[in-house]
Protein backbone atom coordinates (compact mmCIF):
# COMPACT_ATOMS: atom_id res chain seq x y z
CA UNK A 1 0.00 0.00 0.00
CA UNK A 2 1.48 3.33 -1.40
CA UNK A 3 1.58 6.47 2.11
CA UNK A 4 -0.94 8.40 -0.23
CA UNK A 5 -3.48 5.54 0.48
CA UNK A 6 -3.11 5.19 3.87
CA UNK A 7 -3.78 9.59 4.52
CA UNK A 8 -7.24 9.56 5.23
CA UNK A 9 -9.34 13.33 4.70
CA UNK A 10 -11.38 14.89 7.57
CA UNK A 11 -13.34 16.48 4.94
CA UNK A 12 -15.81 14.99 2.91
CA UNK A 13 -18.54 15.29 0.49
CA UNK A 14 -22.16 13.96 0.26
CA UNK A 15 -24.59 14.73 -2.49
CA UNK A 16 -27.48 12.42 -1.67
CA UNK A 17 -30.15 13.37 0.97
CA UNK A 18 -30.49 9.81 3.11
CA UNK A 19 -34.31 10.37 4.11
CA UNK A 20 -37.35 10.72 1.58
CA UNK A 21 -39.55 13.43 3.59
CA UNK A 22 -37.61 16.27 2.81
CA UNK A 23 -37.32 17.42 5.94
CA UNK A 24 -34.34 15.77 7.10
CA UNK A 25 -30.84 14.97 5.66
CA UNK A 26 -27.97 12.16 6.80
CA UNK A 27 -24.82 13.28 7.67
CA UNK A 28 -21.96 11.44 5.29
CA UNK A 29 -19.44 12.47 8.14
CA UNK A 30 -21.42 11.44 11.43
CA UNK A 31 -24.20 10.24 10.74
CA UNK A 32 -26.68 12.51 12.52
CA UNK A 33 -29.92 13.88 10.98
CA UNK A 34 -30.05 17.26 10.37
CA UNK A 35 -32.98 19.17 9.80
CA UNK A 36 -32.81 20.37 5.69
CA UNK A 37 -33.29 23.99 7.09
CA UNK A 38 -30.28 24.55 9.69
CA UNK A 39 -28.62 22.63 7.36
CA UNK A 40 -28.88 25.45 4.36
CA UNK A 41 -28.63 28.51 7.70
CA UNK A 42 -24.94 26.87 7.70
CA UNK A 43 -24.22 26.82 4.01
CA UNK A 44 -24.87 22.91 3.53
CA UNK A 45 -21.98 22.57 6.03
CA UNK A 46 -22.68 20.11 8.98
CA UNK A 47 -22.83 21.94 12.06
CA UNK A 48 -21.52 19.30 14.39
CA UNK A 49 -18.96 17.88 12.12
CA UNK A 50 -17.97 20.39 9.06
CA UNK A 51 -18.75 17.93 6.51
CA UNK A 52 -19.60 19.50 3.36
CA UNK A 53 -22.42 18.81 1.38
CA UNK A 54 -22.80 18.68 -2.50
CA UNK A 55 -23.77 21.75 -3.79
CA UNK A 56 -25.23 23.00 -7.54
CA UNK A 57 -24.46 26.06 -9.24
CA UNK A 58 -27.76 27.96 -8.40
CA UNK A 59 -27.33 27.46 -4.79
CA UNK A 60 -23.63 29.14 -5.52
CA UNK A 61 -25.26 32.13 -6.94
CA UNK A 62 -27.44 32.15 -4.17
CA UNK A 63 -24.72 32.24 -1.54
CA UNK A 64 -22.47 34.77 -3.38
CA UNK A 65 -24.21 37.31 -4.99
CA UNK A 66 -26.39 39.68 -3.14
CA UNK A 67 -30.19 38.78 -2.80
CA UNK A 68 -31.72 39.89 -6.23
CA UNK A 69 -28.74 40.85 -8.30
CA UNK A 70 -28.27 37.98 -10.40
CA UNK A 71 -29.02 38.79 -13.86
CA UNK A 72 -28.18 35.49 -16.11
CA UNK A 73 -26.49 36.21 -19.60
CA UNK A 74 -26.00 34.50 -22.76
CA UNK A 75 -29.22 31.92 -22.23
CA UNK A 76 -29.67 31.58 -26.28
CA UNK A 77 -26.31 29.67 -25.99
CA UNK A 78 -27.21 25.81 -26.14
CA UNK A 79 -25.16 22.34 -26.55
CA UNK A 80 -25.42 20.96 -30.07
CA UNK A 81 -23.73 18.06 -31.73
CA UNK A 82 -21.55 19.13 -34.00
CA UNK A 83 -19.63 16.14 -34.59
CA UNK A 84 -22.60 13.71 -34.76
CA UNK A 85 -20.90 12.00 -31.66
CA UNK A 86 -21.28 8.51 -30.74
CA UNK A 87 -20.28 5.89 -28.03
CA UNK A 88 -22.37 3.56 -25.79
CA UNK A 89 -25.34 6.63 -26.67
CA UNK A 90 -25.67 9.37 -29.20
CA UNK A 91 -24.58 12.54 -27.97
CA UNK A 92 -27.47 14.47 -28.96
CA UNK A 93 -29.58 12.02 -26.36
CA UNK A 94 -27.08 12.25 -23.85
CA UNK A 95 -27.77 16.27 -24.42
CA UNK A 96 -31.75 15.85 -24.60
CA UNK A 97 -31.66 13.67 -20.97
CA UNK A 98 -30.11 16.55 -19.74
CA UNK A 99 -32.33 19.29 -20.83
CA UNK A 100 -35.34 17.65 -19.78
CA UNK A 101 -34.25 17.26 -16.09
CA UNK A 102 -34.02 20.89 -16.16
CA UNK A 103 -30.82 21.24 -14.74
CA UNK A 104 -29.02 24.01 -16.58
CA UNK A 105 -28.54 24.77 -20.81
CA UNK A 106 -25.11 23.85 -20.28
CA UNK A 107 -22.30 23.03 -17.89
CA UNK A 108 -21.83 26.91 -16.90
CA UNK A 109 -23.93 29.90 -15.68
CA UNK A 110 -22.94 32.98 -16.74
CA UNK A 111 -24.20 36.62 -15.35
CA UNK A 112 -23.71 39.75 -13.40
CA UNK A 113 -24.47 40.26 -10.07
CA UNK A 114 -23.49 41.86 -6.37
CA UNK A 115 -20.93 41.61 -3.89
CA UNK A 116 -20.73 44.19 -1.17
CA UNK A 117 -21.88 46.50 -3.44
CA UNK A 118 -18.88 45.72 -6.19
CA UNK A 119 -20.72 44.67 -9.61
CA UNK A 120 -18.95 41.32 -10.78
CA UNK A 121 -19.41 38.72 -13.96
CA UNK A 122 -19.65 35.55 -12.45
CA UNK A 123 -19.24 31.80 -13.94
CA UNK A 124 -20.83 29.00 -12.07
CA UNK A 125 -19.72 25.68 -13.30
CA UNK A 126 -22.89 22.94 -13.04
CA UNK A 127 -21.36 19.33 -12.10
CA UNK A 128 -24.53 17.89 -12.50
CA UNK A 129 -24.05 18.78 -16.02
CA UNK A 130 -22.01 15.81 -17.45
CA UNK A 131 -19.48 16.25 -15.30
CA UNK A 132 -19.09 20.22 -15.75
CA UNK A 133 -17.48 19.47 -18.56
CA UNK A 134 -16.47 21.97 -21.18
CA UNK A 135 -17.61 22.18 -24.85
CA UNK A 136 -17.71 24.72 -26.91
CA UNK A 137 -20.42 26.88 -25.37
CA UNK A 138 -19.09 26.59 -22.00
CA UNK A 139 -16.08 28.16 -23.69
CA UNK A 140 -18.12 30.79 -25.97
CA UNK A 141 -19.83 31.65 -21.93
CA UNK A 142 -16.48 32.27 -20.16
CA UNK A 143 -15.51 34.07 -23.52
CA UNK A 144 -18.01 36.53 -23.40
CA UNK A 145 -17.61 37.09 -19.21
CA UNK A 146 -14.49 37.73 -19.62
CA UNK A 147 -14.89 40.57 -22.27
CA UNK A 148 -17.58 41.83 -20.43
CA UNK A 149 -16.27 41.96 -17.26
CA UNK A 150 -13.60 43.76 -19.32
CA UNK A 151 -15.50 46.56 -20.83
CA UNK A 152 -17.23 47.28 -17.66
CA UNK A 153 -14.00 47.21 -15.47
CA UNK A 154 -15.47 45.27 -13.50
CA UNK A 155 -14.30 41.93 -11.61
CA UNK A 156 -14.25 38.55 -12.93
CA UNK A 157 -14.97 35.29 -10.31
CA UNK A 158 -14.99 31.66 -11.70
CA UNK A 159 -16.36 29.29 -9.29
CA UNK A 160 -15.06 25.96 -11.48
CA UNK A 161 -15.78 22.46 -10.61
CA UNK A 162 -15.54 20.83 -14.22
CA UNK A 163 -14.79 17.36 -15.48
CA UNK A 164 -12.13 19.02 -18.09
CA UNK A 165 -13.15 19.09 -21.77
CA UNK A 166 -15.78 17.31 -23.64
CA UNK A 167 -14.31 15.06 -25.94
CA UNK A 168 -17.87 14.80 -27.65
CA UNK A 169 -17.03 18.23 -29.33
CA UNK A 170 -13.83 17.34 -29.87
CA UNK A 171 -12.07 19.57 -27.49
Amino acid sequence: MSWIDKIKSKASISGKDSTDDGLWVGCGGCNENIFIADLEKNLRVCPKCDHHFRINAKQRINQLLEEGTFVEHDVDLVATDPLKFKDSKRYKDRLRTFFKKGITSDAVIVGSGRIKNHQVEVCFFEFSFMGGSMGVVVGEKVTRSIERAINNQSSLIIISCSGGARMQEGI
